[in-house]
């Protein structure tokens, strides 16, 4: 039963990633541009804690937190990029 939930969530999980790799490539603003990227990050986590749960390894949830944490250091610098033209101030 757990097989069957697995293999639809990695099904699920590839079409949000490559409907979002759609919108990074399709994106008419740098704001949808970077909210792709966001969701594709997100994406990324979600596939590697079903790839732990799969593997029954807690490894793979230590690469997922450490994934969100660069994952939000980069929106948001990206962001602040966009907002003033330059990251330190």
């Amino acid at each position: 039963m757990i097989g069957l939930a697995l293999s639809i969530a990695f099904a699920c999980l590839a079409a949000a990633f490559l409907l979002a790799l759609f919108r990074l490539l399709a994106g008419p603003t740098r704001g949808d541009r970077i909210l792709a990227l966001d969701t594709m990050v997100i994406d990324a986590i979600a596939l590697i804690i079903l790839l732990g749960i799969h593997r029954t390894s807690t490894t793979y949830f230590e690469a997922a937190l450490l994934l969100a944490m660069v994952g939000f250091v980069g929106t948001a610098a990206y962001c602040k990029f966009l907002l003033r033209g330059d990251i330190v101030e």
